[in-house]
């Protein structure tokens, strides 16, 4: 890897923007080989990196000339109209967003399952990842799959923290919350509805002429499209709830194997996964909580059950940190492997 080539972070000042530059930090990138971009409200605005600071810049075109690694930390909306940008400059592009992600000529890639494809040729210079219910059904599944035999299907009730919804979805809550104390009604505007001491049944917008929405229809998509280069596929559906906690989603997951699987055996085989922390000793109050996966590269997995009279059925909890590894993490992974292709 050519250690002077430059990097632009695009959306650094966002929800996950801000943990691509701490992950960039942590692997060592000096400040001198970054842009930091954002729109143009937040142009000249400074932003710590380590004994640094980094000044914001408006982006546009020709924030990409002489860059080698885009990293894009913003909306579908924008990523669909920089990325094409980007690449024409020379530039390795990867995107967070969902912008791609339905793409068959784009790579779909989480680095910790299917590493090889930044690797392998490849039509154009955009790569996406999935998203971090995805990264998480995908990072369960892999490791029951191969010790079980296969993997049928899944369900999953995904408890989403409304830093889903950026900057926006937090400054909500934080407002919300602060008036509903006050015996003030707020205003609904990042979701559909009040987010203050509520659930609301919908994670961004519904599919056209379909009772699903897009985040859910995409889990089914990205393990398609994951799983589909090693053969089987299982079949991934369920429910995006938006709850009224900051960061971090909570999955609550249903697994069908092939083949019946004792608790003792299917926590053996999670616990092979380096993706994985498993947190299962329910007795003592020990299991995930989005609480306590800040900062945690790890998905964290507990409360594994199976039913006498469904003994191929497994059911158990999850939580991911949905900014930084669901996010920044596998971005910056991604970004960083591409930048070891030979020239």
């Amino acid at each position: 890897m050519n250690e002077n080539v430059r990097i632009a972070v695009v959306g650094a000042t966002g929800v996950v923007g801000r943990e691509v530059l701490s992950a960039l930090l942590d692997q060592g990138v000096p400040s001198e080989r970054l842009a930091a971009l954002a729109s143009e409200r937040s142009e000249a605005v400074e932003l710590e990196y380590g004994e640094d600071t980094l000044e914001l810049e408006k982006t546009t075109p020709e924030s990409f000339r002489g860059v080698g690694l885009v990293l894009l930390a913003t909306p579908a909306s924008a990523s669909r109209k920089l990325a094409p940008v980007a690449q024409a400059a020379g530039a390795w592009v990867v995107d967070a967003s969902s912008a791609f992600r339905a793409d068959g000529n784009v790579p779909l890639v989480l680095p910790t399952f299917n590493p090889e494809v930044l690797g392998a040729t490849f039509k154009g210079r955009i790569v996406s990842i999935p998203s971090a219910v995805s990264s998480a059904l995908v990072s369960i599944i892999a490791p029951l799959q191969k010790a079980f035999g296969g993997v049928v299907r899944a369900q999953v009730t995904a408890m989403m923290g409304v830093s889903s919804a950026g900057v926006s979805g937090v400054g909500e809550l934080e407002k919300q919350t602060a008036g509903l104390l006050s015996a003030r009604e707020p205003e609904a505007h990042a979701f559909p509805h009040r987010i203050g001491f509520n659930l609301v049944p919908q994670v961004g917008p519904f599919m056209a002429n379909s009772p699903w929405t897009e985040e859910e229809a995409g889990w089914t998509l990205e393990a398609a499209r994951l799983f589909g280069a090693r053969g089987e596929t299982p079949v991934i559906a369920g429910t995006a709830v938006q709850v009224p906690t900051f960061y971090g989603h909570g999955l609550s997951v249903h697994v069908q194997l092939k083949v019946p699987a004792p608790v003792e055996q299917a926590r053996a085989a999670l616990k092979t996964s380096p993706a994985l922390k498993v947190l299962d000793a329910p007795t003592e109050k020990v299991y995930p909580m989005p609480m306590l996966i800040a900062g945690d590269p790890a998905i964290h997995v507990g409360r594994l059950r199976t039913f006498p009279q469904a003994p191929e059925w497994l059911s158990l909890f999850a939580v991911v940190d949905n900014a930084g590894r669901g996010g920044a993490l596998n971005l910056v992974e991604a970004g960083l492997r591409l930048l070891q292709r030979p020239a």
